[in-house]
């Protein structure tokens, strides 16, 4: 027995209300069961009761036995003077208040519904699960799922939030910044992600703008930067970007980076990241003030254009600065211009949206409901449990339920468990 499902029984009161009584005899009626509280003190506030008919307003302290009431010391604490009741599922000691009066308490375990703790232990008691739900999960009526599923994006987005204005306290709120180190990020996508935003944040943005219309320039920087201009390679193109760069660093008082924080085993040859560069130098020197334009565009088709670039010649027929290769025009894919929507755009649109008092949730739903839903291991496991994602916002939703629920077994704070344990 945990404490945090008793939390739940008192919140919900998920037990026989109807006479109930007291280890010590006497009828508790509850009026307020009270606010849950999750700082310092006792577990729920400002609750209303009636004891052998006379009214206590104060507050509530839950345990799994009595005799926890002194192994947490709150006989010391004056946080715990307003008790007025104590709930335990085991009553095991007499717990005296500094009156030396015992304070009342009411034991849950006889009062329980026998169905709520055989629902507890199938969620929690069972062996081991991917969910602790999955064989009931399929139960869920549509209209329940689909409203937690919706509220569950919302709270992918939020935690979202937290790294992009951390970002933007970094820059001053300079928006067009944080956007190119989102960018940059999701371009190393998930084996680069972290070289590629150490990449972004090794030179401030202004020396970015001020070379971005000069392809060999820009092309110069990102490489330069990434470490990628220190061998001896016998190529025009790349001695002209050695030299570019050489000069850029002297100008700006640059430090590169070095190019081992780059990996290239077991990837795709379209996702090295010398190729991811090369697109960002393409999508960088192509537009100016980015962020306004993808503020401004709603529609998926309409992003598929924006994120339409071409790389450098040099590119078409290379996928390292090493070697030539069969010549291809290395544009970004759909499903990579999804996934920059999805981890970049949206969040992105969130916050801003945010601090300007005007969130939008009906658009912003709109435009992920027009993506495909993601393809991964989590996602394809909900599929096989019969929760199948139409598209980007449900796939993201199962992502948020699955990780920071189901993982954690956070069943009594999910729209699921809780229809589950209710049932």
């Amino acid at each position: 027995m945990k404490e945090e499902f008793l939390h739940y029984l008192w919140q919900y009161k998920l037990f026989s209300k109807r006479n109930l009584i007291s280890v010590k005899g006497k009828v508790v009626e509850i009026l307020d069961s009270g606010s849950y509280n999750s700082n310092t003190g006792a577990d729920f506030l400002n609750s209303k009761l009636k004891i052998d008919n006379q009214l206590w307003v104060g507050n509530v302290e839950v345990h799994v036995k009595s005799s926890d009431w002194y192994a947490h010391h709150h006989e010391q604490d004056k946080n715990y003077d307003a008790v007025i009741l104590h709930v335990v599922w085991e009553h095991d000691t007499e717990v005296f208040m500094k009156n030396n009066r015992p304070l009342p308490t009411v034991a849950l375990e006889n009062v329980v519904q026998k169905e709520v703790l055989i629902n507890y232990r199938r969620l929690f008691l069972k062996e081991q699960r991917w969910i602790p739900c999955e064989k009931q999960i399929a139960e869920i009526n549509s209209f329940l799922l689909n409203n937690w599923l919706e509220r569950l994006y919302f709270e992918r987005l939020e935690n979202k939030s937290v790294v992009i204005k951390e970002l933007l306290q970094k820059s001053n709120n300079d928006y067009e910044t944080v956007l190119f180190q989102l960018l940059a990020k999701n371009f190393g996508l998930k084996v680069n992600r972290a070289a590629f935003l150490e990449l972004a944040q090794s030179f401030n943005f202004s020396v970015l703008r001020k070379v971005q219309f000069n392809e060999e320039q820009l092309s110069a920087l990102l490489f330069g930067q990434a470490g990628f201009l220190v061998d001896q390679i016998e190529d025009s193109y790349y001695q002209q970007l050695q030299n570019e760069y050489t000069y850029l660093k002297h100008k700006y008082k640059l430090e590169s980076m070095a190019k081992y924080r780059f990996q290239f085993f077991r990837m795709r040859p379209n996702n090295f990241p010398t190729v991811r560069i090369a697109q960002l130098v393409g999508l960088y020197n192509k537009y100016q003030s980015l962020f306004s334009k993808v503020m401004d565009v709603n529609k998926i088709e309409d992003f598929y254009n924006l994120f339409t670039i071409e790389v450098n010649e040099f590119w078409k027929t290379h996928y390292t600065f090493e070697s030539e290769s069969k010549k291809s025009v290395k544009r970004l894919t759909k499903s990579f211009i999804d996934l920059l929507i999805i981890n970049t755009i949206i969040p992105l649109k969130f916050v801003y949206e945010e601090a300007r008092g005007e969130v939008n949730e009906e658009g912003l739903l709109q435009l992920i409901q027009q993506l495909k839903p993601e393809n991964n291991s989590i996602i394809s496991k909900f599929a096989v449990l019969q929760i199948k994602a139409k598209n980007a916002f449900e796939s993201q939703a199962l992502l948020e339920l699955k990780n920071n629920y189901c993982a954690e077994k956070r069943c009594l704070q999910c729209a699921i468990g809780s229809k589950l344990l209710k049932k």
